[in-house]
């Protein structure tokens, strides 16, 4: 079976950042610069994934990898969606934006991406908020695709370990965007990431750390915790090549966004952002309802897309060494006193 981890050239994995963040050009630059690009798949159709994947191709010869999201279809609240509905309909207003009084559950065509990766033959396919069935891997197995699975904590590891994956992606408390826990009800583990690479390294296979990387020296720590690589997200988002709105960009550099919280406000699932008005406004009132609660607060988004205070920021903790240079030049910058690790 494939392992990424074999073509690694500096121990940095781009990670995958779904929502328009990720794009061809991001992805293949990881992959050129040495390390290991993996590309967001979740939010788009079957086709532009694969015509993504095929623009990913173009651009290099490297392997690279496609992230998927679980779906897991719960219960809704429909009371407690109204109420949350009602709550941002004064902010819709104001937008422009009419909001849907419902929203239908929706697996972003899941099975049909698992078909578009086999038959492109990606090379790694990962997987955020759980894991597929043990049919789904065989079958990625059967194509030669390398299987990766992010997790929270030691449970959830153990648990992709006997499902069969090929590889873990260890994501700390202190990541930037969506937690990646198996379930959308489960609380937070809130693992430090160097302490949850030492959890799960013992089960035997490579672990990739995620989470607060801002310098080489938390490259070269998760590397000493015994992670084969240090996944970089948030030190990306600046970069020229990332798809990363404007605003976005701005606000990792702007002195008035001063600190990273969690909050379900956007989607219905955790995740990692700057923290803005719209946190401040409506965060611990969103339901555990997701995509529902994504596709809700989507168009305010898209309409407010200039407007740092609306927009989701999402960012770990390392986000003020986000810099607005090349992809290459911020791998270069992590992977100083990596060479004698990796014999170059």
């Amino acid at each position: 079976m494939y392992s990424f981890t074999d073509d690694l050239r500096v121990p940095i994995v781009g990670a995958p950042m779904a929502g328009g963040t990720s794009t061809p050009a991001l992805t293949a630059a990881v992959s050129e610069a040495g390390g290991f690009g993996f590309h967001g798949g979740a939010y788009v159709s079957p086709e532009t994934l694969r015509a993504d994947v095929r623009s990913i191709r173009e651009l290099t010869d490297q392997p690279f990898g496609v992230n998927l999201f679980v779906p897991e279809q719960v219960d809704v609240d429909d009371l407690e969606f109204a109420a949350y509905r009602e709550r941002l309909t004064p902010l819709a207003e104001r937008a422009g934006v009419d909001l849907p009084e419902s929203v239908p559950f929706t697996d972003d065509a899941f099975d049909a991406k698992i078909d578009v990766l086999i038959a492109e033959r990606v090379p790694v396919v990962s997987f955020t908020f759980g894991l597929p069935d043990r049919n789904t891997i065989d079958r990625l197995h059967d194509a030669e695709i390398a299987v990766s699975s992010t997790v929270t904590s030691i449970d959830e590891a153990r648990t992709a370990t006997e499902r069969g994956v090929d590889s873990l992606c260890a994501q700390g408390f202190s990541a930037g965007g969506h937690r990646a826990m198996f379930r959308i009800h489960d609380a937070d583990p809130q693992m430090d990431t160097l302490d949850l690479v030492r959890a799960v390294v013992p089960l035997g296979l490579p672990v990739v750390g995620a989470g607060g990387v801002a310098t080489p020296l938390d490259v070269e720590a998760i590397l000493e915790a015994g992670a084969v690589a240090a996944q970089v997200g948030t030190l990306l988002l600046r970069t020229p090549e990332a798809g990363t709105r404007q605003a976005h960009k701005d606000a990792l550099a702007d002195p008035r966004f001063t600190q990273t919280v969690t909050t379900r406000a956007y989607s219905g699932r955790l995740a990692r952002g700057l923290e803005n008005d719209f946190i401040r406004t409506n965060d611990g009132h969103a339901p555990l309802a997701y995509p529902q609660v994504n596709t809700l607060t989507g168009g305010i988004r898209k309409a407010s897309e200039s407007d740092a205070d609306v927009i989701n920021l999402w960012a770990g903790s390392g986000f003020r060494e986000a810099r607005a240079v090349s992809v290459a030049e911020v791998i270069s910058g992590l992977t100083p006193q990596a060479p004698n690790r990796f014999g170059q």
